[in-house]
């Protein structure tokens, strides 16, 4: 099993920072919000998006499937009582000359294999919609 490891700590009444590896991502803990800055509903779309996105990354070469770039729009809805994300949708952006099939299937495996993006399906509604690039 992988396991993974996250710091995150205080530094003053507008931010906190997390920290993992090598990296620090300073976060949004401000009650009136920052604009330089994810709030805890934004990093949990980013990480959906990133899984995605990496599940992209480790599909496509054991399939096969040929691309040029990959983009991820969310959209999360959140209800006020109890707090909670209700919803959360996506929509899948690739650019590729590869068939719907394809794609399709591109889709399927990284809805099968995503950690997060399953992790998030079995807490709350994940729908969403991969397409080819205009």
């Amino acid at each position: 099993m992988l396991e993974y490891r996250v710091s995150a700590h205080r530094l003053d009444a507008q931010r906190s920072e997390a920290t993992t590896k090598q990296a620090t991502l300073t976060l949004d803990t401000d009650i009136q919000g920052r604009p330089d800055a994810f709030n805890p509903a934004e990093l949990l779309l980013a990480a959906i998006a990133a899984c995605m996105i990496k599940g992209i990354e480790r599909v496509a070469p054991m399939i096969n499937f040929q691309f040029d770039g990959v983009e991820v729009k969310l959209h999360g809805i959140r209800q006020d009582a109890p707090p909670m994300m209700t919803e959360i949708n996506y929509e899948i952006i690739v650019q590729t000359t590869e068939d719907d099939r394809r794609l399709a299937l591109l889709h399927t495996n990284v809805r099968k294999y995503g950690t997060i993006s399953n992790t998030v399906a079995k807490a709350t509604r994940l729908e969403g919609k991969i397409r080819r690039a205009n």
